[in-house]
């Protein structure tokens, strides 16, 4: 697979501590985009996956993958390895993508849609610079939504992840009796 990069221990790409991996080429291309270096999908460089699936594999601490880029759905085939992979560890599985949800599970590819069932939560939709936030947990623009894949392919609709996309099921806790001062969550 062509990959932009890897990132261990990130804690800013959905709850916990995740391992990322950023896909390389994006046709979305979005003004203001965070990883603009990604786009090009001649850049980058080659993996093997099962190399990916070692490396989130390394750290025993890890509670998630967290699929990035460029556009992960543009690599379904082999983000969908990782994402079995992650599963396989007990891993939860988010992703970003500038598709929106019922393109994905109406009109994808049948990789897409393999991929698509495989998530735990879904950013959907283009990053839109008129409608940036810095205080959205785990996006960058107020379109972008945080879906309950799992809920939402049982109901048929989109099921927002949390109330209102919050970050309520991955509530942070600062304990200091209990844990000295470290951050958990639960």
């Amino acid at each position: 697979m062509r990959i932009y990069g890897l990132v261990q221990d990130s804690i800013v790409d959905g709850p916990g501590l995740r391992f990322v991996c950023f896909v390389q080429g994006c046709p979305h291309r979005c003004p203001g985009c965070h990883n603009p270096d990604s786009h090009d999908s001649g850049g980058g460089r080659e993996m093997a996956v099962e190399e990916v699936i070692g490396a989130m594999r390394s750290n025993p601490l890890t509670d998630g993958l967290t699929l990035s880029g460029g556009e992960p759905m543009e690599q379904a085939e082999d983000c969908l390895r990782l994402a079995q992979a992650a599963h396989g560890a007990g891993l939860n599985v988010w992703c970003y993508t500038g598709y929106q949800y019922e393109l994905l599970r109406d009109r994808g590819t049948a990789a897409q849609r393999a991929l698509l069932a495989q998530l735990d939560v879904l950013v959907d939709g283009p990053f839109l610079l008129a409608q940036r936030s810095l205080s959205l947990p785990w996006r960058g623009s107020r379109n972008q939504r945080l879906i309950d894949v799992p809920a939402s392919l049982a109901a048929g609709a989109v099921v927002p992840w949390g109330e209102d996309g919050s970050i309520q099921s991955a509530e942070i806790l600062l304990h200091e009796n209990a844990c000295k001062g470290k951050i958990i969550y639960r």
